[in-house]
């Protein structure tokens, strides 16, 4: 094993995606450990491998915090050179600079790597089998950055949502002012994570120098997507009601993993803490949306 870089040294931080739920939130959480530079799509086109490789020779970070990504699940099935680029391409050229230059990458990846069924929660070691272009390309990212040989945190998350951004809580919110009652479906199940959990934990994980390699980062405990919106009309006191639904009755071009639950005791046991249960997280999340 190599030493790893001494992160006690002011940090050259390049954060990417910047605008996203969670790169927004990283934006804030990673500042005390250095200088952040975080170009915009006006600064970084990162669908131009070129000038991606250009800004990092020009910056020279040594720690690469990449929150981008094509998150369009169902877009993807038919965009597929573009998911590509973004999921797999961008983070393999990320890595490639990574193990070149001595810096470390952190990485985000997505519960939609696995094949969906069953109901027991997958582990870092469960096999993949992505069910879409969007989670295959997600999980080319993420053999890419392994393979490189650089420094690197992959974070597994599912069901990302946050208080700014286009999100499954804030489109609930939005139908409920409207609607008395939804359909929702109820057989998807996992554990919505809101993005500022994701952007604490990488903090505290940089920080606390844990073994390059990859994690699962959701809330504890387990709900539906019904389950969801059921506890977001009841915190926001809405009297709208969320009917159940199978997901065969509301069919997208992508298909959907019905088991989305996360073995997370590895981040855990690395980072010596507990995380907290979806449920305290959406009370966070959903008092700070309402407050602004």
């Amino acid at each position: 094993m190599a030493p790893k870089p001494s992160h006690t040294h002011t940090m050259n931080i390049l954060l990417l995606g910047k605008t996203g739920q969670v790169g927004f939130e990283l934006h804030r959480t990673l500042s005390p450990l250095g200088t952040i530079t975080a170009p915009g799509r006006a600064e970084l086109d990162l669908a131009n491998e070129q000038a991606v490789t250009n800004y990092l020779a020009q910056t020279k970070p040594n720690l690469i915090v990449n929150a981008a990504a094509w998150t369009a699940v169902d877009a993807a099935e038919e965009q597929q050179a573009e998911a590509q680029r973004l999921n797999a391409g961008l983070p393999a050229q990320l890595a490639q600079y990574a193990a070149t230059n001595n810096a470390q990458l952190v990485h985000y990846s997505s519960d939609y790597v696995y094949p969906g069924n069953g109901e027991t929660p997958w582990q870092e070691s469960s096999p993949t089998g992505p069910l879409s272009v969007y989670g295959q390309t997600k999980l080319e990212g993420d053999q890419a950055v392994q393979q490189s040989g650089c420094e690197h945190l992959i974070f597994r998350t599912s069901w990302v949502y946050s208080a700014r951004g286009n999100n499954f809580m804030k489109t609930m919110l939005r139908l409920a002012e409207s609607k008395t009652e939804l359909n929702i479906v109820a057989d998807q199940i996992g554990a919505p994570t809101p993005a500022r959990l994701i952007a604490q934990i990488t903090t505290l994980a940089i920080h606390s120098n844990i073994a390059s390699g990859l994690y699962h980062l959701a809330p504890a405990g387990e709900t539906s997507w019904q389950g969801f919106a059921k506890e977001i009309f009841r915190l926001a006191g809405k009297s709208t009601t969320a009917n159940p639904i199978p997901t065969s009755d509301y069919p997208t071009p992508a298909q959907r993993p019905l088991n989305s639950r996360m073995d997370t005791s590895k981040l855990q046991q690395a980072l010596n803490i507990q995380l907290p249960d979806w449920q305290s997280q959406l009370a966070l999340t959903l008092g700070e949306y309402l407050e602004n």
